[in-house]
């Protein structure tokens, strides 16, 4: 593909030849020269100088290039939508396995795709263009929208409602039953029933062995266009914003209340019950146990605010040293 298509493609404007063959994308490192690559990040100007690529995608402040450039006002967005014209996935062609078992009462849409050993359990309902892979597992009663995906061993639970253009990635579970367990007098565990659904809205990806818990009563719901990382744990009745990115082993505890565009980095914990509002973002590793309001950003366990944060992790590591000035101070006042 020319270049220049690429550039019309993108809505990027083009310096340099626009008659250059490109064959692919990849990094700045890797990208050999018949490929495009990218620079979003300014820590990576010197890669970006020794690139063999026969082309970059930069954004405005970035300068002239010696090598044709696509000026973009989002590089790693374009970068992401210049794979797209080189790489697709492949798609399974429409038909229904025969190994598929499929309840009388289910219904599917129009030019599904239904893997070995997938299982459909009654009532339940599928839109158009579904494709569902080997040993995908969809319960009783459970609604799905269009372009619905479910990779291998994903499961749906019954009841549960999803909207349209959801992917479910290897191994996620939506709709599980919540961690609920009253605590009897002699010591036992009485379970809570757990008679609520999860609701998933449009344009949400849910990635590998993800659990998403139903709610004893009510709804757990995640907002449209979310996006859930690998072995993520959310809770029952928690609800979730439109377009949070929640990274991956990060674990939201039951009744939690996220905002929209809410970012969790990987392996944050949240406990039960708490809210936080629209745009916070709290960095990796984080332990957050209290309400947190619109835009804050947070670090550290108990998380706090990230700047004293920083401040404070500066100084932790002058302890020893710290600590050295204190026992002189106090052996001179001892004097």
């Amino acid at each position: 593909m020319k270049l220049k298509e690429i550039a019309a493609h993108l809505g990027c404007q083009l310096a340099g030849d626009g008659e250059v063959d490109i064959s692919g994308v990849a990094g700045l490192e890797e990208a050999g020269p018949s490929e495009l690559t990218f620079l979003s990040n300014p820590v990576y100007r010197t890669e970006m100088a020794a690139t063999r690529a026969a082309a970059i995608i930069v954004g405005p402040e970035v300068g002239p290039q010696k090598i044709p450039a696509l000026v973009s006002e989002n590089p790693y967005l374009d970068f992401a939508r210049a794979l797209e014209l080189f790489h697709r996935p492949p798609r399974p062609a429409p038909g229904i396995h025969p190994t598929a078992v499929i309840a009388p009462t289910a219904r599917l849409g129009e030019q599904a795709s239904l893997g070995p050993y997938v299982v459909i359990g009654e009532n339940a309902r599928i839109g158009h263009h579904a494709v569902l892979h080997a040993h995908v597992t969809i319960y009783e009663g459970a609604e799905i929208g269009d372009d619905f995906c479910a990779h291998s061993h994903a499961v749906v639970r019954e009841f549960c409602r999803i909207g349209d253009r959801v992917i479910l990635q290897n191994g996620a579970v939506i709709g599980a039953d919540g961690y609920g367990f009253a605590r009897r007098a002699d010591g036992t565990h009485q379970k809570i029933a757990q008679a609520g659904i999860v609701t998933i809205e449009d344009d949400v990806e849910i990635q590998a062995h993800a659990c998403v818990d139903r709610a004893a009563v009510g709804e757990t719901r995640i907002g449209r266009g979310s996006k859930i990382d690998n072995l993520v744990q959310i809770g029952h009745a928690c609800q979730v914003g439109e377009n949070a990115i929640i990274c991956a082993q990060t674990g939201i505890g039951g009744s939690t209340v996220l905002g929209n565009n809410v970012v969790l980095a990987g392996q944050v914990g949240i406990i039960n019950h708490l809210r936080l509002g629209d745009n916070v973002q709290v960095t990796a590793q984080s332990g957050v146990g209290h309400d947190v309001p619109d835009g804050q950003k947070l670090s550290g366990s108990p998380a706090f605010d990230n700047r004293q944060w920083l401040r404070s992790t500066a100084v932790y590591q002058r302890l020893p040293e710290l600590q050295r000035a204190v026992r002189r101070l106090e052996g001179k006042d001892h004097k």
